[in-house]
C-alpha cells in the first residue's frame, strides 16, 4: 500500500454525459477521501483531475472504466503526476468552457 499522494488526470470518452456521471465520480471520490474535480467538456467527455494516495486513485481510475450505471465508457485517457496540493475536496464543475 502506497501512502505517496499522486495527481490523476482523465478524460472519459463513450456515454459519460447526461447519465450521472460527474455525480457517481464525486461520490465515489468523497467515499475514497479523494480531492479535485470532474466535469463535463464540449466534445461530450468527462474530465477528472484528482489527488489521492495512488492506491486510492487506482481504484478510481478503475471505477472510471464503467462509470455510472446507464455510462457506456469507451475510452479513457490517463496521465499521472505529482500532486499540487491545492485541492481542499472534490467538486462537480458545471461550466463548461473546456
Amino acid at each position: 500500500m502506497s501512502d505517496e499522494i499522486k495527481r490523476l488526470h482523465a478524460i472519459v470518452h463513450g456515454r459519460v454525459q447526461g447519465v450521472s456521471f460527474r455525480y457517481y465520480t464525486t461520490r465515489k471520490a468523497n467515499e475514497l477521501d479523494i480531492v479535485g474535480w470532474v466535469h463535463n467538456r464540449k466534445d461530450g467527455t468527462v474530465e477528472v483531475t484528482a489527488e489521492g494516495t495512488q492506491d486510492k486513485l487506482e481504484i478510481l481510475e478503475k471505477w472510471l472504466h464503467e462509470g455510472s450505471p446507464h455510462a457506456k465508457v469507451e475510452e479513457i485517457y490517463i496521465t499521472w503526476d505529482d500532486a499540487t496540493g491545492i485541492f481542499t475536496d472534490f467538486q462537480t464543475i458545471y461550466f463548461t468552457d473546456f
